[in-house]
């Protein structure tokens, strides 16, 4: 896919071998087969050119890496918190691109927070410490399983335990 996705257009067996050779040697066979089998998976798409197919990726790399990272992402059991590690493993170069595309997605209407230097430096040394330039992801709250059991998450009007302040407990 490395090689397809280089070209960024349709390509051939053959260039995809001549491309290879420079590297290591390898039978155009197996170029064949493995790009056969990417058209198989869906990889890529391929069209009749003479005796030989054109092949084209189906998507692009950057959108085959976010498929990856939100299918990681929605397969952990605390999001959040996955985010946050996966930001503490980011050198500055990717946390800058990070915020740039999030400014990208925010839209100019939206300003960032502040950059504070040494606060980016103290998040970088330890991760557990808050930058305030880096946008938290909003955690959903559970909701109330049973209203007759006080939670502390859930805003009380009266700030007593319902069944305290005379409610039914028992169903």
């Amino acid at each position: 896919m490395t090689r397809v996705w280089k070209w960024n257009r349709p390509v051939t067996v053959r260039e995809v071998l001549e491309d290879l050779q420079q590297e290591r040697s390898i039978a155009y066979t197996t170029v064949m087969t493995v790009l056969d089998n990417l058209h198989q998976k869906g990889w890529v798409r391929r069209e009749a050119e003479g005796r030989a197919y054109r092949y084209e990726a189906v998507s692009t790399r950057a959108a085959y890496s976010a498929a990856l990272m939100n299918e990681a992402w929605t397969q952990s059991d605390n999001p959040a918190a996955a985010l946050v590690a996966f930001f503490g493993m980011m050198s500055p170069e990717q946390r800058e691109a990070l915020r740039d595309a999030v400014r990208m997605v925010q839209g100019p209407e939206e300003t960032p927070a502040p950059q504070n230097p040494a606060t980016e430096n103290l998040a970088a040394e330890n991760p557990a410490v808050e930058n305030p330039a880096v946008e938290k992801p909003a955690v959903e709250k559970p909701a109330v399983e049973n209203p007759d059991v006080e939670n502390p998450d859930v805003e009380n009007p009266v700030g007593e335990n319902p069944a305290a302040a005379g409610g039914e407990t028992g169903r």
